[in-house]
């Protein structure tokens, strides 16, 4: 990433020396997430969520638990058959909790969901924002620093994809 973040600059700098200078701007979008109540309002609410099936997993775990401690405290007693059952239930019971566990924190799961459901009209309205901002102080590209190096606006004369692509064909 740093290799390509130094090129990128580099052929920058030499477009800027050979040409007309570019006007970069940047934003922190940690900090206007941070300040703009719509997306306090939003993190709030995921945050609830997390919560309550944080809480949800607890109790499971807990459940767990205390089956399996009574199961530790009686196995030696247990006749095979009945040993035999009450794993099965307590790896059943474990299964749940890691099914639970992806449903609603995993790669798609709830989670990923209501962070898309709560947060996209708010990041598009930051986008537009930002796009607006840039248009009007005529700002050749935007970046934000929060994190990676990212590409927020670009003005279309600069994008060279036809051009890569003719190339490649």
């Amino acid at each position: 990433m740093k290799k390509i973040t130094f090129v990128f600059f580099s052929m920058l700098f030499v477009s800027t020396v050979a040409n007309a200078q570019l006007k970069i701007g940047y934003v922190d979008s940690e900090a206007i997430m941070k300040q703009l109540p719509d997306a306090q309002d939003a993190q709030k609410k995921i945050d609830a969520f997390i919560q309550e099936w944080q809480e949800e997993i607890g109790k499971m775990e807990s459940e767990w638990k205390k089956q399996y401690k009574e199961y530790e405290n009686r196995k030696l007693i247990m006749s095979n058959q009945k040993r035999a059952e009450v794993e099965k239930e307590l790896v059943a019971l474990e299964d749940k909790i890691q099914e639970f566990k992806q449903k609603k924190f995993g790669v798609n799961g709830e989670l990923f969901q209501k962070q898309e459901e709560l947060m996209k009209p708010i990041q598009n309205r930051i986008f537009s924002a930002i796009k607006e901002v840039a248009e009007e102080n005529d700002l050749d590209f935007v970046f934000d620093r929060s994190g990676d190096l990212i590409f927020l606006y670009a003005k279309e004369e600069y994008d060279i994809t036809p051009l890569v692509l003719e190339k490649l064909q």
